[in-house]
């Protein structure tokens, strides 16, 4: 596996640092024992503390983070980063609250239910040019896995054969299909797209969107072969977005800066491990999908990890996890304003912060 661009932060001694802080805690409980005469107190504390142990320095900060989405390996490095103690280790208490549809990611973060969220790069653009202070401080994801598919035997080969078919799109990611029909000049008939793949399957339109770490493996499943169908992954046709990034309002990195640096660097230090320990980090994700008693399995969770590893690094790229490429965000903010979804594109340095790579 390629190395991984992992910055983290170097660590004090543990040990000194403990008994440093042990240390101040007895002098001041003698300090205390003596102005009110009491030595024996001042002797009882030290047996205590003696026979307790060292006691860490540092106070646990809390933080709430929520996943856009329902529990699934699209978000493994997180409940990794949790489950191995990656953020207790940085000092961070962290509740990791359900994301699904019934919990919208950019609500909670504007009303503050949520310090840390994952948001499409998409999204975080949008939400910050209509008057959100919302800033990216973190991109995981470089490759965008959304794409149309297209059963092979409605006549659909190429780009060109699209036009005038049927085609479903999720109202929420309609940005990327709108700029690909618009880039080919293809006139479709446009049908909202659910939950699920069902209409695809029945015939109901000639092609639907998918994540190709989800959606696509549920219809191999169904029992359709690869080579019976066709697949327009829009990374190939000049139309990348990168998807999700971790995202907090600019008055939690002003006000809690080493918080949002230790959140971001204990992410990554997660999604490493989770991509390097696969199998250990699959238990980990089922252990979250079983809570929540979704209808999928190991299987399907296994297929999607090992391809959010191909979106996360991209082969053939050598970018550090967390970093957001300007000239991606200025073609993501770009297409959002030739599409009509925004009217200002904010500065790049107004909306991403580098935390991964801070010190």
């Amino acid at each position: 596996m390629a190395m991984m661009s992992v910055h983290i932060e170097k660590k004090y001694d543990k040990k000194l640092s403990q008994a440093h802080c042990m240390t101040t805690r007895i002098l001041k409980m003698i300090s205390s024992a003596r102005r009110i005469g009491l030595h024996v107190l001042c002797l009882s504390a030290l047996a205590v503390l003696m026979l307790a142990g060292p006691a860490p320095c540092q106070e646990m900060r809390k933080a709430t983070f929520l996943p856009q989405w329902s529990p699934q390996a699209q978000f493994a490095g997180y409940y990794v980063a949790h489950a191995k103690g990656f953020y207790a280790r940085r000092g961070i208490d962290l509740d990791i609250l359900r994301g699904g549809p019934d919990r919208p990611a950019a609500q909670a973060l504007a009303q503050k239910e949520a310090e840390f969220v994952t948001l499409f790069l998409s999204t975080g653009i949008d939400l910050r040019s209509n008057g959100l202070e919302i800033l990216n401080i973190g991109q995981i994801v470089q490759r965008s896995a959304l794409a149309l598919v297209a059963k092979r035997s409605s006549g659909i080969r190429a780009v060109k054969d699209l036009d005038g078919k049927a085609v479903s799109i999720w109202p929420d990611f309609a940005l990327q299909p709108r700029a690909f029909f618009r880039k080919y000049n293809l006139h479709v008939r446009v049908a909202p797209q659910g939950g699920s793949i069902s209409l695809f399957l029945r015939g109901g339109v000639d092609a639907a969107s998918v994540m190709l770490y989800n959606e696509y493996h549920t219809i191999l499943n169904s029992g359709l072969d690869p080579a019976e169908l066709r697949v327009f992954d829009f990374s190939h046709y000049g139309i990348n977005f990168p998807e999700d990034g971790i995202y907090c309002l600019e008055q939690t990195l002003k006000e809690s800066p080493e918080l949002c640096r230790d959140f971001v660097l204990a992410s990554i230090e997660g999604w490493a491990y989770a991509l390097e320990h696969t199998e250990e980090a699959l238990d980990i994700v089922m252990k979250h999908v079983r809570a929540a008693n979704l209808p999928t399995n190991r299987v399907h969770q296994k297929w999607m990890l090992e391809h959010m590893r191909d979106i996360i690094m991209p082969p053939g790229k050598n970018i550090p996890m967390g970093t957001l490429l300007p000239d991606e965000y200025r073609f993501v903010a770009k297409q959002l304003m030739e599409n009509g979804i925004i009217t200002s594109m904010p500065e790049y340095g107004d909306f991403h912060a580098d935390l991964a790579h801070a010190r």
